[in-house]
């Protein structure tokens, strides 16, 4: 695909006008702004995304319910909880994501920051010392990772995709864009400095790729991993250093339905 200047143009002006603050409330990025610490923001951004699954006023509410059972201060209720705290956790449910989900969750979470500062260490597994992560491989290295612990629920693994299932791993895309772009807008926290934002594959949900595919930055028929490259591979051709960034203005345009 050679550069479509025109497109370029219209894009990168679709960016401006949905990155910005206004587009919080009403989306699952709302959660983690709820917090300032770090641990706080990656935990609860982590769970949203894994949770963005329907509509947004559901998912950000189903959000909150599980926030208030972690008594408002997540990363102190993973480190610190007690077996009768978990109790606060039974009964809970957003579609097919419940509590024996959310029990294994926090286990993992307890278990990475007893080792680690950042959840953003977890996706450099194999990786740690180089100077570029390949993220397909970073991808498939956390999953494994993941689910390490002894007696994972094996139900729990359909919650977390990798492209070795040949998934676009939309939800998973997403958290790495919120945890790693940076600007001045006020949406995507930029809080993460080893994995850049060059190297991020852009999120592809049933918006995205509708009007991806109307501009033709998509021509593969089946939604896979390979076709979350393409698009990735085409949105570098209009910035090779931010690529994702187009992910506003692509669901922007999908959710508003401007086309």
């Amino acid at each position: 695909m050679a550069v479509d200047f025109n497109l370029k143009d219209f894009l990168d002006k679709k960016v401006d006008e949905y990155n910005q603050p206004n587009f919080i409330p009403h989306d699952p990025i709302s959660i983690p702004h709820q917090f300032s610490s770090k641990n706080d923001i990656e935990i609860t951004g982590f769970l949203a995304s894994i949770m963005a699954w329907g509509q947004r006023k559901t998912i950000i509410n189903k959000c909150n319910e599980l926030i208030e059972r972690m008594d408002g201060a997540p990363y102190d209720y993973i480190m610190n909880h007690t077996d009768q705290d978990l109790k606060s956790l039974l009964g809970f449910k957003h579609r097919t994501f419940n509590d024996t989900d959310i029990l294994y969750f926090v286990a993992f979470f307890r278990y990475h920051y007893s080792h680690f500062v950042s959840l953003e260490d977890a996706f450099l597994v194999g990786q740690e010392n180089l100077v570029e992560v390949d993220l397909e491989q970073a991808l498939n290295a956390f999953k494994s990772y993941f689910f390490s612990l002894p007696d994972y629920p094996h139900r729990t693994r359909k919650h977390i995709s990798s492209p070795a299932q040949k998934s676009t791993v939309k939800r998973i895309n997403m958290f790495l864009r919120w945890m790693v772009r940076k600007d001045n807008k006020g949406v995507d926290f930029g809080i993460w400095n080893r994995l850049s934002p060059k190297d991020l594959i852009c999120p592809c949900d049933v918006h995205v790729e509708r009007v991806a595919r109307k501009f033709g930055l998509i021509t593969l028929e089946k939604v896979n991993w390979k076709t979350a490259q393409e698009l990735t591979a085409n949105l570098r051709l209009l910035d090779s250093n931010d690529p994702v960034k187009y992910d506003f203005a692509l669901f922007g345009l999908g959710v508003e339905g401007e086309l």
